[in-house]
């Protein structure tokens, strides 16, 4: 009887220790990295702190000089347009703004969030703007085959829109399950 209790509680703490190495290990690939950045404008836009990672995370792997093929650049690589747009709605001049510095990426990124969760409201509809561009989404959605309602979009018909919004939810999704 002492040895079965023995071994039932060597198991459990094991399990406990494993479960806890997993989680941490999950931590590593999931940070919170420039979590002082992104709660002030998590709290300051009204957007969700774990879509920001997921955003982060996906879109730059929080490499502050990333930069894409088409020219994205920053934490959570804001095409120059976009940063143009966006310095015109600040009041800021854009040749002096540059989106390598973390704030100014995690500033401009999720405020674009924001204008987007405003316009399109669902999560889905809102990456795909993000990665797709506003005016493609809208002309998706007054395609019935996309979007039945004309609100939200049942298909994405570009694949790699499709698969960016995967992995953003499943990534926004683990941030969830691990810092909840």
């Amino acid at each position: 009887m002492k040895k079965t209790a023995t071994y039932l509680i060597v198991i459990l703490v094991l399990t406990f220790m494993g479960a806890v190495a997993v989680r941490s290990g999950m931590q590593v690939l999931y940070p919170k990295r420039y979590a002082d950045i992104v709660e002030k404008y998590s709290e300051r836009y009204g957007v969700e702190e774990n879509l920001i990672y997921a955003v982060i995370r996906t879109e730059s792997s929080f490499d502050p000089s990333a930069t894409s093929d088409v020219g994205a650049q920053g934490l959570m690589q804001i095409m120059p347009d976009t940063a143009d747009w966006l310095c015109y709605r600040f009041g800021e001049d854009a040749q002096a703004v540059d989106l390598r510095d973390e704030d100014t990426a995690i500033r401009f990124g999720t405020y674009f969030l924001k204008l987007l969760q405003e316009q399109f409201g669902d999560t889905r509809t809102v990456l795909a703007a993000y990665h797709a561009g506003m005016g493609r989404v809208q002309g998706w959605l007054r395609e019935p085959q996309y979007s039945p309602d004309g609100k939200t979009l049942q298909t994405i018909p570009f694949r790699d829109t499709a698969h960016y919004v995967d992995k953003v939810e499943r990534a926004m999704q683990t941030y969830n399950n691990l810092y909840s």
